[in-house]
């Protein structure tokens, strides 16, 4: 089990943007050879946003493609999520995850408690 600290979720107007971190504060880190965010909506389903292998492989939702950028700094096993161009559908509650992956399949380690992202119109 890994323990993740997430911030910089807040109130931001359609077109502006903002940045999230996540940061593997304890447990098992050692493991952890990726990382990403899933995000929530009110009646939605919960979706994978952006994700990052320790490797270098991003992978992105088709919605946010071209707009948010995932990025890590080893030294502070923190992930960043850069959202730009923001729009009211990007409001959610988002999730950072650390995990590692086993047979070609991704476990997730640990999640964090939810950061709430609003984009006013």
């Amino acid at each position: 089990q890994v323990e993740l600290e997430e911030s910089g979720g807040g109130l931001v107007q359609a077109g502006g943007s903002l940045r999230l971190s996540c940061t593997a504060a304890s447990g098992d880190i050692s493991k952890i050879s990726a990382m990403g965010w899933d995000r929530q909506a009110p009646g939605k389903q919960r979706e994978m946003v952006a994700h990052l292998t320790y490797s270098g492989v991003t992978k992105f939702s088709d919605s946010v493609k071209g707009r948010f950028t995932i990025s890590r700094d080893g030294a502070k096993n923190t992930v960043y999520l850069q959202m730009n161009s923001l729009t009211p559908e990007d409001s959610a509650v988002y999730f950072c995850n650390a995990g590692s992956y086993s047979g070609g399949y991704y476990y997730a380690l640990g999640w964090g408690q939810g950061t709430q992202v609003t984009v006013s119109s």
